[in-house]
C-alpha cells in the first residue's frame, strides 16, 4: 500500500503569539514558518509525490505549495476539509495561557476523547473524520498510482497526532503523548493487516528511505512485521 507523509504546516503568526487559531481565516505562515516550509519542500524533493492533500486553511495551503514547487510534473493538490483543523468553537482566537485556566483544559490533557469544545466539535469527532480521510486517500492513491506510491497530507498538529494515535493502535486519550512540531514529517504505511508508523515528528532526517524502489519488493508492501527489526528501508545508510 502507499506511504503517506503527514506534514504539519510551518509556524504561523498565531503559533508565535500563543493564540489558538482554529479555523480563523487569514492566519498565514510567518517568516520562520515560510522558511520551514521551504526547507521541508527542498528536503522532500528526491521523494516522488503522487499527490498532495491539504487542509483548506491558508497556513496548510501555503505549506503545500512548497512541497510541489519545482516538481515536473507537479503532483495534483487536493483540498479536503476532513483534514482541516479541529473546530475549537469558543476557544478559537484565545491565548493558550488564558485557556489553560479553563477547567476543560485539564480534560483536554488527560481525557481528550471526552472533550467537546463549546460551540465546536469533539476531539473524537475530529479524529474520526481525519483518519477516514487519510485512509480514503490512501486507497485512492493505491488504485491510481500503485502500491509503492508516496503522497503527502498537509494538516495540523492535533489532527496529525490523532491520525498517528490511530495508526499506533493507541486510544485517543494517549494522543497527547505524541509531539508534532511545525513543518515536521510523520510517516505511515497502511497494509491489509496493520499500519506501520515509520517516522514521527521528523524535522531533519534523511529521506532516502522514503523513495520507492525501482522494482516492487514484497517487504515494502507486505503486512508482516520484520521479526528482530529488519535491516531498514532500501537505500538507507
Amino acid at each position: 500500500m502507499p506511504t503517506v507523509l503527514l506534514v504539519r504546516h510551518g509556524r504561523t503568526t498565531a503559533n508565535a503569539s500563543g493564540v489558538l487559531a482554529g479555523w480563523t481565516p487569514g492566519v498565514h505562515l510567518d517568516d520562520t514558518g515560510t522558511e520551514q516550509a521551504r526547507a521541508t519542500g527542498v528536503r522532500l524533493a528526491p521523494v516522488p509525490l503522487a499527490a498532495v492533500v491539504t487542509s483548506p486553511l491558508e497556513r496548510t495551503r501555503e505549506t503545500a505549495e512548497h512541497l510541489v514547487v519545482g516538481r515536473d510534473p507537479a503532483p495534483a493538490v487536493h483540498v479536503d476539509d476532513r483534514v482541516g483543523e479541529c473546530r475549537y468553537g469558543d476557544w478559537t482566537d484565545k491565548p493558550l495561557k488564558t485557556l489553560a485556566k479553563d477547567p476543560l483544559w485539564k480534560v483536554v490533557q488527560a481525557h481528550p476523547s471526552a472533550v467537546v469544545f463549546p460551540g465546536g466539535e469533539g476531539l473524537a469527532e475530529m479524529s474520526a473524520r481525519a483518519v477516514a480521510a487519510v485512509r480514503d486517500w490512501d486507497s485512492q492513491v493505491a488504485v491510481t498510482h500503485g502500491p509503492d506510491a508516496v503522497f503527502a497530507v498537509v494538516s495540523h498538529g492535533d489532527v496529525i497526532k490523532a491520525v498517528l494515535a490511530d495508526a499506533l493502535g493507541l486510544h485517543l486519550d494517549a494522543f497527547q503523548r505524541i509531539a508534532v512540531d511545525p513543518a515536521s514529517i510523520s510517516v505511515v504505511r497502511y497494509t491489509d493487516l496493520r499500519p506501520f508508523v515509520l517516522r514521527v515528528n521528523d524535522t531533519g532526517g534523511d529521506v532516502a528511505g522514503l523513495v520507492p524502489p525501482k522494482r516492487r519488493r514484497r517487504a515494502r508492501g507486505g503486512s508482516d512485521a520484520a521479526v528482530g527489526g529488519g535491516a531498514g528501508p532500501p537505500g538507507r545508510r
